[in-house]
């Protein structure tokens, strides 16, 4: 009995310092990783979503951005998604845009403006000239974080992209860049400062060379977050980008620390101009001369809460008097701003807004639970429950036979 203990402690003792001789931090042998295969187990819905855009003339087409899986494309109005950006590109996508002279052309820009404590962030731009069967990296490395691309409405090789740079400490890649040359090179034609970065930017729709941009001074670390200060505002330019006045400083504006701003000129009176703006005494305020003056026309709180996290604002093509304002809920105003009404999307907490000039009832909409289309201005959305782009912040299995799956996703609960 004693012999037989001491021999089976002996090739216990042999097989524990096997295993303690294994590097537990080394590579999975390729034997073993050979015999597995990935597979899609879902779940099919919505993770968040902070970047969509459609295409001009065609109504079935869309694409979207997500927070952690890379770019979808639909061509049935929302009934299937798929993924056009694996093997290329993935993770964290911030701005998508597609030439509204050349369907085929899309930009894409990496790292989302969505600054939460766990935001990922991106690589630069990426391109494709086929509709997104292909792609190719076009520059920007050191971007992180693209939150908005604008492309020339009549030569798709000239495109604009703003650049948040850094949020978690100073870098010289930010603010406003152009590309004259499809993403060849890139010129920075709005720098502020190395710690404020370009964060939302429109072209004037009667006359490209006019653009207006915000830059947004933002510091995210994974415990804290300031948002505001030096280098924040509001700025137009004339000439294509080559120069820039500020226009936080005009009649109207609010006085003091300026945090982030979304902007919007109407297709439908180009003078008009909207800017939601975060401050003391912040909210929505409207030009009605390119920005010259401006007025507050609403301060509700409902339009400007958690600033960081929204603060997006669109323009109607074809009414001047309609606007949204992209927040918790997503509210749309027919009388210039003064008052909202709330449209009922499948998901709170919106993010992106694309409408169709020609047809102000079709447009695509984003939030945490993915990207919905609607055809009858927002009164019925495509659904989300096939979008397999949640972001999973824990899972688990159980020891069940077979065994379960645990996830707990951002915004969505827990489901196994």
């Amino acid at each position: 009995m004693r012999t037989r203990l001491v021999v089976s402690l002996l090739l216990a003792s042999t097989l524990v310092d096997s295993v303690v001789a294994q590097d537990p931090a080394g590579p999975v042998p390729a034997a073993l990783i050979d015999t597995l295969d990935w597979r899609l187990v879902g779940p099919f819905r919505g993770g968040r979503c902070a970047a969509v855009c459609g295409v001009v003339g065609d109504r079935d087409t869309y694409y979207m951005g997500t927070a952690g899986g890379g770019v979808w494309k639909t061509t049935d109005a929302g009934e299937r998604w798929d993924n056009i950006s694996d093997g290329f590109f993935g993770g964290s996508i911030g701005a998508v845009a597609v030439a509204p002279s050349d369907a085929d052309v899309i930009y894409v820009g990496g790292g989302e403006k969505t600054v939460r404590g766990n935001v990922s962030s991106g690589d630069g731009v990426w391109k494709s000239t086929d509709a997104g069967e292909t792609w190719s990296f076009v520059g920007l490395p050191e971007s992180r974080h693209v939150s908005r691309i604008r492309v020339h409405p009549d030569d798709p090789d000239v495109a604009y992209a703003a650049v948040m740079g850094h949020i978690s400490g100073p870098n010289e890649e930010r603010g406003v860049y152009r590309t004259r040359d499809g993403g060849e090179t890139w010129q920075r034609v709005l720098f502020v400062n190395a710690h404020a970065g370009a964060v939302d930017l429109c072209l004037s729709p009667d006359d490209p060379q006019t653009l207006y941009a915000t830059t947004w001074r933002i510091l995210r670390t994974p415990y804290s977050l300031e948002s505001g200060g030096d280098g924040s505002g509001l700025w137009k330019s004339t000439d294509g980008g080559d120069t820039w006045d500020a226009l936080h400083d005009r009649d109207g504006m609010p006085e003091g620390t300026l945090g982030i701003s979304g902007i919007s000129a109407s297709p439908a009176e180009p003078s008009r101009v909207y800017a939601q703006i975060e401050a003391e005494d912040g909210g929505l305020f409207r030009s009605d001369d390119a920005g010259e003056t401006w007025e507050r026309v609403n301060e509700e709180r409902s339009l400007r809460q958690r600033a960081w996290y929204y603060t997006r604002v669109f323009t109607d093509p074809k009414d001047a008097d309609t606007v949204y304002v992209l927040n918790v809920g997503m509210h749309r105003s027919t009388d210039g701003g003064e008052s909202f009404a709330r449209l009922r999307p499948p998901h709170g907490d919106n993010h992106d807004l694309w409408i169709d000039p020609r047809d102000p009832d079709r447009m695509i909409q984003s939030n945490d639970g993915g990207a919905n289309v609607s055809t009858d201005g927002g009164r019925t959305w495509s659904r989300q429950s096939n979008q397999p782009t949640a972001q999973f912040y824990r899972i688990t299995v159980d020891d069940d036979r077979p065994y379960r799956i645990y996830g707990a996703q951002q915004d969505n609960s827990t489901v196994r």
